[in-house]
Formats: C-alpha cells, structure tokens, sequence
C-alpha cells in the first residue's frame, strides 16, 4: 500500500478538508504531510482470501503533527475499519500552516486494503 500516494492523492481530490464552500477563506496555507506512515494489519482471513476493501477515515490533525479523534466515515468492509483507526493514531504530521504558524485542520483520507 502506498499511504503517501493515497494522502497526495487525497490533498489532490479535496478530500482534505481546507473548510470551506467557495468564497470562504481558507483554514490553512499548507497543507498537513505526513512524515510517518503506517500502512494497516491486514485481517489475515481477508488476505488469504483475496478480498480488497477500502475505509474512509476522518481526523484531525492537530498542532503537533499528532492525529485527533480518528472516525472511519465509510467502508467496504467492517473488517477493515480497526485496522485502518489504529495504523493511523501511529501516523505523524507536519502540521498544517497558516500565515506561517501551525493550525490544525480536519483530513479525510481513504485506505486501500488490497491482497496484492
């Protein structure tokens, strides 16, 4: 799994969540990235069956670069859901900014669980 890859791919589609409806200012200048990754465990009864899944995970990062009230918004398979919320509470940022300071800001980024 390429978490990064997701993560840029996630900045890239809007999925981070900057705030905001057109003509509201934005939350942060730069975006949160990560400096620590670590992909999910995954479930071995899944794997070795071959099943793939995806889960949506929503959380905040905060202004340490730490990941905050971590709450999967959807999945393709409950199974995957665990996993996902506690490889990210290991994840590490460097925070977003605005005007130069750190700010935190809600993300939103998918997890791919794929058995190849």
């Amino acid at each position: 799994m390429r978490v990064a890859a997701l993560l840029t791919l996630a900045l890239v589609c809007g999925a981070l969540l900057p705030g905001a409806a057109l003509g509201q200012e934005s939350k942060f200048d730069e975006p949160p990235m990560p400096t620590k990754t670590v992909a999910p465990v995954y479930p071995a009864a899944l794997k070795a069956e071959g099943v793939a899944g995806m889960v949506t995970v929503s959380f905040l990062v905060d202004v340490q670069g730490d990941v905050q009230n971590a709450v999967v918004k959807k999945s393709t398979r409950p199974e995957f859901e665990q996993p996902a919320l506690e490889a990210l509470t290991k994840w590490k940022f460097i925070p977003a900014k605005k005007g130069g300071a750190p700010v935190a800001v809600q993300v939103a980024i998918p997890l791919k669980f794929s058995p190849n």
